[in-house]
């Protein structure tokens, strides 16, 4: 309590302005408002929160450095993870990537790393996120539409051909059926000889915001949970690089959130799994340095990079003190930052050059370990390989051109910046106290609250914007008449086609037994408390089919239906 206490000293209100600044309200700012008032609007940032103006040492009476803040690469983090931050290595550039056939991302995949892209990054078509193969009914019309098309080994081995997979970190945007893509991976790493303990990245593999979000779910949240705390315990023992989990803020963020209900929801999140995998037998330092989070990056450059440093105050505190982690390693809030696709608009496209450009700069300026910059087009469709370039380019640009890469954490300091960072702290707890409250957050979830909370706010700011209060440019101001101003990249049904194809000559080639004695196996290991990585393994690499395997979980396990929240 008294850190909270700390942390809510100058805050709102009772802020008490020095000597100085009451000379400078009365001798200089008085009479300028007098020849020049100010703007009727109001000043606040884009999640609502009220911007002062003026912010002095008075926001931050108490506030000790080395209590408060602390150095680069100490606890609890503010600063940045790393003691040089970006003076020893760059952020990894990794591009979103994924669309049309494995055929077409895997070139896709090689020509960004040929234009200096530092990480792949791999987005899947909405059959595959359903766990549904590209034969089936329900996949009509979305194959390949959204991302890559991925059924089985085969097309996993398609789509990572002539990788170097011990020298690239992958990250890889899939959950509910993320124990299986995974396995398809490791069963390629296996086959082109890679060793398991040397290859790294990132599965991203968070159910809990899918039910609270983006709704990309199958199973119920227990069982769901289950796979998720499988995979977390198997990468511990066997692929020790492997980030088995990206706690994602993302889409809460694009769902319509406030900067601090991202933050909030996502740790809590965090909690929930460290939870679950101690329940399961692991201690906390065993899998926690593997655990990575993935943040939004949306347009208020100050607001976002107090919502990071605060991230990294509030993990390393709650792994500390919380769960009472030793290693230091399990204290460091290490995430991938994605540019906010929910700001990009189709008019103006080229406008989006510009709001990316600010968002991402905001991650560098707080500290992400690996970014994604959104591409202009992709209020259309998904990105051409020309607008995907350029949006590596801009990476490049802050990275080598602009110089805030050359001190850690260039904002410290800044009294606005500091207050920010500590009322997102606050503010962060007190969801926390919520949740746990109704009894953590899958409990919380059941009853609706994170959806509740993001559903109004998103309501909230939609009324900003249709009474003016914000703006967005092309949008509710500043709009022109335009024409479809750019090429847009066109997946068109073929590729559904080549790969039923691919899919019936594959079940020709596959040796049906094997297929379904591994499927039976999965199917009992489901109703035990087994490990299910194995069997799942064993699964893909007889070439059973993503949808056979996540058919059988369904047997098992049911499917889930949200219910109706009030």
């Amino acid at each position: 309590m008294a850190d909270r206490a700390r942390i809510e000293q100058g805050s709102g209100a009772g802020r008490q302005p020095s000597a100085a600044e009451g000379r400078w309200e009365e001798e200089t700012l008085k009479p300028a408002l007098q020849m020049s008032p100010e703007r009727e609007t109001s000043f606040t940032t884009v999640s609502g929160v009220p911007v002062e103006r003026l912010y002095t040492p008075a926001d931050l009476a108490g506030f000790d450095y080395h209590r408060d803040l602390g150095d680069p690469g100490e606890y609890p983090f503010t600063r940045g993870i790393h003691p040089t931050m970006y003076r020893g290595r760059v952020w990894t550039m990794r591009q979103f990537s994924g669309f049309a056939a494995p055929e077409d991302t895997n070139r896709r995949l090689h020509y960004l790393l040929k234009q200096g892209q530092t990480g792949l990054s791999i987005a899947f078509d909405l059959p595959t996120l359903m766990g549904y193969d590209s034969d089936h009914p329900l996949a009509e019309g979305e194959v390949g539409k959204c991302g890559v098309a991925v059924s089985s080994l085969e097309d996993m081995e398609t789509l990572l051909a002539g990788l170097p997979l011990e020298q690239v970190t992958t990250s890889m945007t899939i959950n509910s059926p993320a124990a299986i893509i995974w396995a398809m991976y490791l069963a390629v790493a296996e086959k082109n000889g890679a060793n398991w303990k040397k290859i790294s990245g990132t599965t991203q593999n968070d159910i809990l915001k899918e039910y609270i979000a983006q709704k990309e779910y199958i199973f119920p949240p227990e069982p769901s949970m289950r796979l998720v705390v499988d995979t977390i315990a198997f990468g511990a023992r066997e692929v020790p690089r492997w980030n088995p989990i990206s706690i994602s803020g993302y889409h809460i963020r694009e769902a319509g959130s406030t900067a601090v209900q991202e933050l909030a929801f996502t740790l809590r999140d965090g909690i929930e799994y460290v939870e679950w995998v101690e329940r399961a037998g692991l201690a906390v330092d065993e899998f926690a340095p593997r655990l990575s989070f993935f943040f939004n990056a949306h347009n208020d450059l100050f607001e976002e990079v107090a919502k990071y440093r605060a991230a990294r105050k509030v993990w390393a505190k709650v792994c500390r003190e919380r769960f009472g982690a030793k290693d230091p390693r399990s204290w460091r809030c290490r995430f991938h930052t994605q540019t906010a696709g929910c700001s990009l608009t189709a008019q103006q496209p080229y406008n989006n050059v510009v709001r990316t450009t600010v968002q991402a700069l905001a991650g560098v300026l707080g500290g992400t370990q690996s970014l994604h910059t959104n591409s202009l087009d992709e209020a259309w469709a998904l990105p051409t390989q020309e607008a995907a370039t350029l949006a590596l380019r801009t990476q490049q640009v802050i990275a080598h051109e602009s110089g805030v890469i050359n001190t850690a954490d260039p904002l410290a300091g800044s009294y606005f910046v500091e207050r920010l960072t500590l009322d997102a702290e606050r503010a962060c707890y007190e969801y926390f106290d919520k949740i746990d409250a109704l009894g953590g957050m899958v409990a919380a979830i059941e009853k609706g609250f994170p959806q509740k909370e993001i559903h109004e706010a998103a309501y909230a700011y939609q009324r900003e914007l249709e009474r003016k209060e914000k703006i967005i440019v092309g949008i509710n101001d500043f709009v022109t008449e335009e024409k479809r101003p750019i090429e847009l990249l066109v997946i068109d049904e073929s590729v559904a086609r080549h790969q039923r194809q691919k899919l019936a000559n594959l079940k020709k080639r596959r040796d049906s037994a094997r297929v379904q004695r591994t499927l039976e196996a999965l199917g009992s290991a489901a109703s035990t408390d087994a490990n299910l990585m194995p069997y799942i393994l064993e699964g893909v690499r007889a070439y059973a089919t993503l949808g056979e395997m996540c058919d059988v979980l369904r047997r098992v396990f049911g499917t889930y239906e949200e219910p109706a929240f009030r």
